[in-house]
């Protein structure tokens, strides 16, 4: 008997391994990488889905020309938003979508101001957030916010 428990142990755990393997053999298959629309050149993707869940790159108050937001954390928040919104709704998601964000500031003395206007992007709910200080950000931003969301059904 114990024999057989054996065998069937050790065939119980080949098949989750292969099961593992196969899963994770899909997963790569399934990534989808997304470029930065007008192939700017820049050595990261605008997003990457993976599965259901959809991974954007930090997002800076920058405009259409790549040119920060002129008047500081709060309208550069605004814009880092509005940039966030735009990549979600082309690759299928949206804001209220939204599971996690990461926001990085230059100085944490502004975490308020940048608040006062992350939280009106985020009228139903609230998703999951960090925050940290760095000592300095691309194009001497005031912050940047990553984030993650569902896509799909």
């Amino acid at each position: 008997m114990s024999r057989r428990l054996t065998r069937t142990g050790i065939a119980s755990t080949a098949l989750a391994i292969l099961c593992t393997a196969s899963a994770a053999a899909q997963g790569r298959e399934g990534t989808e990488y997304f470029a930065i629309r007008g192939s700017s050149g820049l050595p990261f993707a605008e997003a990457v889905r993976v599965g259901n869940m959809l991974y954007l790159s930090g997002q800076l108050g920058t405009d259409s020309t790549l040119k920060l937001v002129p008047g500081g954390i709060k309208p550069e928040t605004r814009q880092a938003l509005e940039n966030i919104r735009a990549v979600l709704e082309r690759h299928g998601s949206s804001l209220d979508r939204v599971v996690k964000c990461t926001a990085m500031l230059a100085d944490m003395h502004e975490w308020a101001a940048m608040n006062e206007v992350y939280v009106t992007f985020f009228p139903t709910h609230l998703p999951a957030r960090s925050a940290f200080g760095t000592t300095g950000l691309a194009l001497n931003a005031r912050m940047e916010l990553e984030c993650m969301a569902t896509v799909g059904t």
